[in-house]
């Protein structure tokens, strides 16, 4: 299985959602998923997989129809670049990093350091530590 996002050197694609965050204080906004197309058995894979690890994005939130969470256009992200979704294939979302600065645009604090779309925090931990099962 090969991403398309990675075979075409875009970045991935990310869209605001109507899917609301649990508010914290003055940070509130919609959740930010990337979104990936993916035939379904790699879709069902890809799930399997990704459940494992709960506290590094986790499995999909969404997948299929992309208007049941708010998002009209799979041509049109709000971040990072579109990619195509083929007739054999399903949209699969997942909670996206930028999510906190949708958050940060609506609190407008004085001063914040985040991260820029694809590029994540790097650690020394282990997959096999951060997987629940």
């Amino acid at each position: 299985m090969t991403l398309r996002h990675i075979d075409q050197n875009k970045n991935v694609a990310m869209f605001r959602t109507s899917i609301e965050t649990a508010a914290a204080g003055p940070f509130r906004g919609p959740m930010v998923v990337t979104m990936r197309p993916l035939r379904a058995a790699a879709a069902i894979r890809a799930i399997q997989i990704t459940s494992r690890f709960p506290d590094v994005h986790g499995a999909p939130v969404h997948l299929g129809d992309p208007s049941l969470i708010g998002i009209a256009d799979l041509s049109r992200p709000d971040y990072g670049d579109a990619v195509e979704v083929l007739p054999d294939e399903l949209p699969v979302f997942w909670a996206c990093g930028v999510t906190p600065q949708e958050a940060l645009q609506r609190a407008r604090p004085e001063f914040c350091i985040t991260h820029a779309p694809g590029a994540m925090l790097v650690t020394d931990l282990l997959n096999r530590q951060l997987a629940s099962f």
